[in-house]
């Protein structure tokens, strides 16, 4: 169907919901036909990333003056970056309409502040804003500022303010944010992996080492069997999820969708199996006992590189849904049986012939014999046929020559128990055979542009960079710190690579302190706060509406609409004393005080908050690096300055910092030293440049480095090239080290755009820089054989020459240590195995266990009824309160995204919101049958904790699904809606959602809660 420009217009304000317009086929004619009305000629283009989702996209952006002295540049077109090996020029529909976000009405001109009480912002300048930011955060601090614990431990931690760094920000713009939080004491330092792909670390680095995407987005094609389970790439990922349709087209693969709703993906798979939602680790098991009663496992690789051998303490137990070791009243696991039986050197036993009766393999086979298809298909509503055609697909890839690969995103994440999702997958994957190989792996899919980087620049109230952890109130010296968080070796011969723990620590205090951090004053490990409990976002939350936080930072994060149980959030940002927003554009939280009608009816007169609205940069107007999942390091340019009188994020950083610090040096203060130590020796001290804190957390020589003959290696002050000359006695300085080499004496190696890929299976060794050590497949030594040599010649990624690892990648292994040293290719871990059972890692079970939602509409848990729900979760007494039952709210509800938004950014870009203009749910045709609802009706979903009204969508897409007996409907919710912006003014989601996380990293629920839901007009 054509239609005109005009009608296409008057149609999209319409209300039209569900799905874009373009994909129903309504275009506008004219559109489609005429040619481009502009030119590039004598335009500058500059290469740039998507600032949306992880696929890391490449984008050209094209800028121009008229030329004259001082003009302002203005980016006028962007396009997709043909030579980017992922996108190859594709950009999805959020991408192609970012000019309308760069330039969109709503880019914020100039500071601003609220006044406590006021129903208004009033314009005040820069240096009025910094220096009222910098005295209360100094006010505050002084007051608060904690030296020493009731103990008498010293702790210097400061917890009454929070910072929430965005996942949009470069990683220089991350490491300037550790610095600066660390050096004043603040705990409860933020970023949003905290509320998306947190149990992504947990749960891969439990298993595996690491907590990243094993593979790379073009690894994909190389896959046999695709599956899609906890997300919705073709939704979320579309141009990343070519790479799947690659596989598809040219590798013939299977692709394998399994979701509760047939979503975008389901539309293009081979197969399409419902399944209840928060039911996965069920479906997962099922499998896990499939392949081991059917004998589907590839058990050279199982016994050469998984810890399926090992055996396990003697009084390790699993009963009525309980581990070994709960106490009943913490509500935590005393973890002492959750290791393995050790011989008098302390390596672990083992029995390579999987018969004793205590090894993990046995253990593992009896916990999962539970999980029978019968017991999946009652406790997940997918049929037995289709779970079984799963099974087999899956156990096909057993052999060397075939990979299957799982790729997933907040579907697995956003549960109490997310991280055991994970978990139970990555443990098919090691049964398997695809770990370390081409085509294998757990895919992370995240969400944002820099969610990698962001956490691997440890902007996590418990971290420091690069998955070093914060030191706890209970390590009171660098001594028992290092020693404890310094693993010793459960095998003679293993990598073991932890060890070099003391090493990464000590060049990152040197990194922050320079010279003023010394052996003699324990390399000022004093100067960094030690922690008594996490301070997450969901428990600052919680301190927030207690009256015990006074001041908050938003820096591109907006927690009124990412916490969940927004009611609760608006109550506790209402009780600050200040609040501060940086970002390029409107935030609901900015305006938490302002009455915008039913969306959020408050009272302004009565909220006493300081809120400071200060504009920021956006990705296009800033020189540095975003990480993708695939933890590709890619530098980006700016391709303007930003507009008005916005700043740019370090700048805004800086200036406030060296205000306090300041104020420090005329007025002294609570425990002043490391913020006078904090190394700044930047050009410009209020503009830190990327290059310049890109070069600092790589890292470079503070004295001659030599090797083992004297020979000097690195000069003193050159670049290191490797984190392998990390040295921890003051000799090298790195802020992060996971990320040294990415900038050598040879210059900036993330600057790099060689797409070149002489492997023809997706490396691109040349463009851009991976961390670690630039490897494009994590564990690659477990695709050799014992003997060194490729499991299958055909996907080669490295072997043993007899002197040396080489081959298509970086070997992820010691380039020297040769195959009969029997060293696991697991080197993060301390037995060098991939992890089936998993040691001291994980709170809630060395094995993932099913456990029922917290709101559940079975309201018990058939496999263990005395233990509903995952008992290691930290629920607050309040929130326990205000969760709903089935009696009251009978239906599950999920969130999910939509390709045409983002999150809350794309409603400040005018294109995105044409193309999905107003919000809605939707609901399966028996639902609404039942509840006489229409296509087009408005209806009011409630929850125990508020309610929103949208538009219905009436859809074939969300099956009733027979659960336990009982029949289940499913209510679906698109996140991307609110009520700042260009469009019309929403709901937030979150306002339904429980206020409890995933027990190992707290990241929100917001896959799984019940509701009702009724119309209210047509």
């Amino acid at each position: 169907m054509l239609v005109s420009r005009r009608q296409f217009f008057k149609i999209c304000a319409g209300g039209m919901a569900g799905t874009t317009i373009a994909a129903l086929g309504l275009a506008p004619n004219v559109a489609l036909a005429q040619t481009r009305q502009y030119k590039l000629l004598k335009s500058k283009e500059t290469r740039n990333n998507c600032t949306y989702c992880s696929v890391g996209c490449g984008m050209l952006l094209y800028s121009r003056t008229d030329g004259a002295k001082n003009a302002v540049s203005s980016i006028f077109h962007v396009e997709g970056d043909p030579d980017h090996p992922v996108s190859r020029g594709s950009l999805c529909p959020k991408g192609a309409g970012v000019l309308d976000y760069i330039k969109s009405e709503t880019r914020l001109k100039y500071p601003e502040y609220r006044a406590p009480g006021s129903n208004q912002w009033q314009r005040i300048s820069w240096d009025e804003a910094i220096d009222r930011i910098a005295r209360l955060l100094k006010a505050d601090r002084d007051k608060n500022f904690i030296t020493k614990n009731e103990q008498g431990t010293t702790v210097n931690r400061w917890t009454t303010t929070g910072w929430l760094v965005t996942s949009a920000a470069s990683n220089e713009t991350g490491w300037l944010a550790a610095k600066v939080a660390r050096s004043l004491g603040l705990l409860p330092l933020e970023t949003q992996a905290r509320v998306c792909h947190g149990p992504s670390v947990s749960s891969l680095a439990a298993t595996y080492g690491r907590g990243a995407m094993t593979n790379n987005w073009n690894d994909i094609k190389n896959a046999n069997v695709v599956i899609i389970m906890g997300g919705n790439a073709a939704e979320a990922h579309p141009v990343g999820f070519k790479w799947v349709i690659e596989a598809k087209i040219h590798n013939g693969a299977e692709l394998i969708a399994i979701d509760p709703r047939f979503q975008r993906t389901a539309a293009v798979a081979d197969l399409y199996v419902p399944i209840r939602t928060g039911s996965d680790i069920v479906f997962l098991l099922g499998v896990i006992n499939y392949l081991i009663t059917h004998n589907e496992v590839n058990f050279d690789y199982l016994i050469a590189n998984s810890n399926a051998s090992l055996l396990v303490d003697d009084d390790f137990d699993f009963h009525e849904g309980l581990f070994s070791g709960f106490d009943s009243q913490s509500k935590k696991y005393d973890q002492t049986t959750w290791a393995y039986q050790t011989d008098a050197d302390g390596f672990a036993l083992r029995d390579k012939t999987l018969k004793h009766p205590r090894c993990v393999w046995n253990l593992l086979a009896k916990h999962v014999s539970r999980y029978t298809p019968d017991v999946v298909n009652n406790l997940t509503g997918t049929s037995i046929e289709h779970f079984l055609h799963v099974c087999r697909s899956l156990a096909s890839t057993k052999s060397n020559d075939r990979a299957a690969t799982f790729l997933y995103a907040l579907g697995w994440t956003q549960h109490s128990y997310g991280t055991q999702i994970i978990r139970a997958a990555a443990m098919i994957q090691l049964i398997l055979g695809n770990i370390g190989v081409m085509g294998g792996g757990i895919n992370a899919l995240r969400g944002h542009s820099n969610i990698q980087g962001l956490t691997d620049v440890g902007l996590l109230s418990n971290r420091l960079p690069a998955y070093l952890d914060l030191p706890k109130e209970s390590q009171p010296t660098l001594t028992q710190y290092l020693q404890e968080k310094t693993p010793k070796a459960l095998g003679i011969n293993e990598v073991n690579f932890w060890h070099n723990y003391s090493k990464f620590f000590v060049s990152l205090m040197k990194s922050m302190y320079g010279d003023k951090a010394t052996k003699e004053n324990n390399w000022g490990y004093d100067w960094l706060p030690k922690w008594d409990k996490v301070y997450d976002i969901l428990q600052f939350g919680k301190m927030m509406r207690d009256g015990e936080a006074n001041g908050l930072i938003c820096q591109g994060f907006n927690p009124l609409a990412a916490i969940p149980d927004k009611q609760s959030v608006r109550e506790g940002l209402s009780k600050l004393k200040f609040l501060i927003s940086i970002d390029p554009l409107m935030t609901e939280t900015a305006e938490f005080w302002q009455n915008h009608g039913e969306v959020n009816d408050v009272d302004p007169s009565t909220i006493q908050t300081e809120v400071f609205k200060l504009p920021s940069n956006c990705f296009a107007e800033e020189n540095g690096t975003i990480v993708n999942s695939a933890r590709w390091l890619q530098w980006h340019w700016a391709a303007a300055n930003p507009p008005y009188e916005a700043m740019n994020d370090p700048d805004i950083i800086a200036r406030i910092f060296l205000r306090i610090r300041e104020l420090y040096q005329q007025e002294g203060g609570t425990y002043a030293e490391p913020i006078h130590y904090l190394t700044w020796d930047y050009a410009d001290a209020n503009a830190p440049s990327a290059e310049e804190l890109a070069k600092d957390y790589n890292g470079k020589a503070l004295a001659d480095l030599t090797d083992q003959n004297g020979n000097i290696v690195v000069k003193k002050g050159q670049q290191l090239s490797s984190f392998t000359q990390l040295t921890d006695d003051g000799k090298t300085s790195c802020g992060i080290w996971i990320f040294c080499g990415s900038w050598t004496e040879d210059g900036n190696q993330m600057a790099r755009r060689d797409p070149i890929d002489p492997s023809g299976k997706g490396i691109h060794s040349d463009w851009a820089w991976a961390w670690p050590l630039n490897r494009r497949i994590l564990y690659n030594r477990a695709s050799a054989d014992a003997n060194g040599q490729p499991l299958d010649p055909k996907r080669l990624l490295i072997k043993w020459n007899g002197e040396r690892w080489v081959g298509n990648d970086v070997p992820d292994y010691t380039l020297t240590l040769a195959p009969s040293a029997e060293a696991g290719p697991f080197i993060m871990n301390n037995d060098g195995l991939g992890g089936l059972f998993c040691l001291n890692r994980l709170v809630d079970g060395p094995f993932p266990e099913h456990y029922e939602p917290f709101e559940t509409p079975i309201k018990t848990n058939p496999l263990h009824p005395t233990q509903i729900n995952n008992p290691a979760t930290r629920v607050f007494p309040e929130d326990r309160a205000r969760l709903g039952t089935a009696d009251n709210y009978p239906y599950v509800a999920t969130t999910y995204s939509l390709t045409e938004h983002f999150h809350f950014w794309t409603q400040h870009s005018l294109l995105n919101v044409i193309a999905q203009p107003e919000q809605f749910i939707e609901i399966g045709e028996n639902l609404a049958q039942q509840k006489g609802i229409k296509l087009g009706d408005t209806v009011k979903v409630s929850s125990k904790r508020g309610y929103i009204k949208a538009k219905a969508v009436v859809t074939k897409r969300l099956p009733t699904l027979t659960i336990n007996g009982q029949q289940v409907e499913t209510v679906g919710i698109p996140i991307p809606f609110g009520y700042a912006g260009v469009m019309k003014k929403s709901f937030l989601v979150n306002t339904l959602t429980p206020y409890l996380g995933d027990a190992n990293s707290q990241t929100p629920e917001y896959k799984t809660f019940l509701v009702d839901i009724k119309k209210i007009s047509e």
